[in-house]
């Protein structure tokens, strides 16, 4: 399965989900490779402190132009695309490629708007295929206090839209996820108990029953 994480907004914390969930792929055994088509290289980064610090599992790691080989993608198990606007070629391609998008809507009116221009965008890309990538959302970098409602009134927008199909696993504004890029691990190897692998295993639960099952 092709999954491309990304959206038109930058800052939405993109990059840190593709390197969370491709680890935490590798290390339920699936056969992952990721793709950073970000001319940024900001996952591309994270892993390098990955493997300089030794720590396993790695993940095969290709760059933008894997995706002109769509043959070769269609054998491995599971594909991650970072991808955004920093390259319109390389979104429009990968959207292109998608079996599903992934866009992560931190919770503001601007992002929410940014979502529905993102969702034109693919309907513009896509056409009248008849197999069409799904496309879900989550709120990412949501509020931690409970008297902040905004991460709950961009949730309610969300749900709203057409196009996307809203996912109810939320990941908050924490550090833990900040220092994946820095240390070169994730959520839920930093902190296992903490609220923060809670919330990405929710997540990661509802994109990928069947590796748990």
């Amino acid at each position: 399965m092709i999954t491309v994480i990304g959206s038109l907004k930058g800052g939405s914390g993109k990059s840190t989900v593709t390197f969370n969930l491709a680890i935490w792929l590798a290390m339920a055994e699936a056969d992952v490779v990721v793709i950073d088509a970000d001319p940024q290289a900001t996952l591309s980064d994270a892993l390098e402190v990955r493997r300089e610090e030794g720590f396993q599992p790695m993940v095969d790691r290709l760059d933008a132009t894997a995706l002109e080989d769509a043959a070769a993608l269609t054998k491995r198990e599971e594909v991650l695309v970072d991808v955004g606007t920093a390259s319109m070629d390389n979104l429009r391609l990968a959207i292109s490629l998608a079996d599903r998008l992934l866009v992560p809507v931190p919770p503001s009116q601007a992002d929410i708007w940014s979502t529905q221009r993102f969702l034109r965008f693919i309907d513009a890309i896509v056409g009248k295929r008849k197999r069409k990538p799904e496309v879900l959302g989550f709120i990412n970098r949501g509020d931690t206090h409970r008297a902040v409602r905004e991460s709950d009134e961009a949730a309610a927008a969300l749900v709203s839209l057409s196009g996307i199909r809203y996912l109810k696993p939320r990941l908050s504004q924490r550090t833990v996820y900040r220092r994946s890029f820095s240390e070169g691990l994730t959520v839920f190897e930093q902190e296992p108990r903490g609220k923060g692998a809670a919330e990405w295993n929710a997540l990661a639960a509802v994109l990928y029953p069947g590796v748990l099952g």
